[in-house]
């Protein structure tokens, strides 16, 4: 289970404005802070998104499909894995943007009542090629507190370069 202790203690080293693509360390993990799955949470994006199935909305049709109640979308544990890793401000000010995701697998039904957390790990990282900043690589996954991958999957962010390199032209 991720707790507060757990996530400073990943975060440790990490400057005030984050980290920009130098500081990229191929192998450091990151460890979110607990997240809890309400039924609350699962009704709101299925208003926002329009994904109102019943496997979101309808006990007994998500019993009778084989599940134990309500699950929620796998978009919403995607767009929460997301929203996870921003709270560990890694890229405050150097991200330009989300260059998608990858290999997205759902591997377990996300239920109400879930604690869960995000694992990340930097996997790879290239200069691009057309401004000065890079492409990063992270394996993430939405993980159960009792360490069950709920959701894994590949994500390509494109990092800034530190001002100071900028200006000395490197």
């Amino acid at each position: 289970m991720a707790n507060e202790a757990q996530m400073q203690a990943c975060l440790a080293g990490i400057g005030p404005e984050g980290l920009f693509y130098e500081d990229i360390e191929l192998g450091a993990e990151f460890v979110t802070s607990d997240h809890e799955i309400t039924r609350e949470g699962i009704a709101t994006f299925g208003k926002v998104t329009l994904d109102e199935h019943p496997l979101h909305v309808d006990e007994d049709y998500a019993r009778k499909a084989g599940f134990p109640g309500l699950i929620a979308h796998g978009l919403f544990g995607l767009s929460l894995m997301e929203g996870l890793k921003t709270r560990l401000h890694l890229y405050d000010q150097s991200s330009i943007a989300s260059l998608g995701w990858d290999a997205v697998k759902f591997r377990a039904p996300i239920l109400p009542g879930d604690r869960v957390h995000v694992w990340m790990k930097f996997s790879g990282a290239r200069a691009s090629s057309s401004r000065p900043a890079g492409i990063v690589t992270e394996e993430v996954e939405l993980r159960r507190a009792d360490g069950r991958v709920l959701i894994s999957a590949q994500h390509l962010s494109f990092i800034r370069a530190k001002a100071e390199t900028l200006a000395e032209g490197t």
